[in-house]
């Protein structure tokens, strides 16, 4: 008779059931491997490790101020080198940093004046984020994806302004 089966006679402690036990260990221990590595790996999945992401842009450290002021307006935040930064950061450990990259990208955008520019750098962020082939695409509703198709026979500075305030 094995230790986990009672004789009608005898009556097992409760402390020598084992919860843990999985289906793959005959012995029902609960120090079976294949039940240590899937508690390793549940605890694993659950800790975030953020890496040290260097700055992108050049600028000092905000202060207290500047990163409360950055809660009201986005406009503010995103003007910002050090906001910029912060929200760089936190994007890319939401795996969102395309929608960031994006933004930067219209924002240079709008800075051109010349036509063939405009023409060459709108097609570059059509093809990076918003096309269904790009590698980088941002999720945006039809309904701005449409305009975007429309603005795109002849673009101009604010073709993706619609997109951007989306992001």
């Amino acid at each position: 008779m094995s230790r986990h089966e009672a004789s009608p006679t005898t009556v097992q402690p409760a402390s020598n059931h084992r919860p843990n036990a999985c289906c793959f260990c005959w012995c029902c221990c609960c120090s079976c491997s294949w039940n240590e590595d899937r508690e390793r790996a549940w605890r694993a999945s659950r800790e975030t490790k953020l890496e040290t992401i260097p700055n992108c842009e050049a600028c000092t450290k905000p202060t207290p101020e500047e990163v409360r002021g950055w809660a009201q307006p986005f406009d503010k935040l995103m003007k910002s080198p050090a906001g910029r930064n912060v929200f760089r950061e936190f994007l890319r450990t939401e795996y969102s940093e395309e929608n960031m990259l994006f933004w930067l990208a219209c924002e240079e955008l709008k800075n051109e004046c010349n036509k063939h520019t405009i023409d060459e750098k709108a097609r570059m962020i059509y093809e990076d984020y918003i096309s269904i082939l790009s590698p980088k695409e941002v999720s945006l509703d039809s309904r701005v994806r449409e305009v975007i198709n429309r603005k795109m026979q002849e673009p101009s500075s604010h073709t993706f302004d619609a997109a951007q305030l989306q992001i």
